[in-house]
């Protein structure tokens, strides 16, 4: 689920065995996984944009299980609502920085003399009622590398 065009993702050949499904609307995700489900998709990794992550990520997760589609996601607030799993940067940790910079400016920093900084922190976060509920196993070397394991 793209927010942006195919041709916008890094290394992408058309050759590759990617099957790009776009939705912008909660109306669109019975379509959408009907497509995957008869293109026969194995995975699917969202790529959301603030319409997916606010308010269709808990429907994307309960389809995608009922689905049988393990998916992967960019924020761990999908895993917290049944999604299988995330790696992205810790949303905690951005917004710790981003009181840092409110701080520095309410001191009367310029904005402008402020670095752009990029996600420092990044977390892996694995749900296991979820993959339980797919018949996925994670191995325990993966498991012990997660910030967090949902039981």
């Amino acid at each position: 689920m793209l927010p942006f065009g195919i041709n916008e993702l890094p290394h992408f050949q058309a050759e590759d065995p990617l099957h790009v499904v776009e939705v912008r609307r909660a109306e669109e995700l019975d379509t959408a996984f009907a497509t995957m489900t008869s293109a026969g998709d194995d995975a699917l990794i969202v790529l959301e944009d603030s319409l997916v992550l606010s308010t269709l990520g808990g429907q994307i997760a309960e389809r995608a299980t009922t689905a049988r589609l393990p998916a992967m996601y960019g924020w761990r607030k999908h895993v917290d609502v049944g999604g299988l799993m995330s790696y992205g940067p810790s949303m905690e940790d951005m917004q710790r920085r981003a009181a840092v910079y409110v701080d520095k400016i309410l001191k009367g920093t310029p904005p402008a003399n402020l670095p752009v900084e990029q996600p420092m922190k990044f977390e892996l976060v694995i749900n296991l009622k979820t993959a339980k509920a797919l018949g996925l196993t994670f191995p325990p070397s993966m498991l012990f590398q997660a910030d967090e394991v949902i039981r």
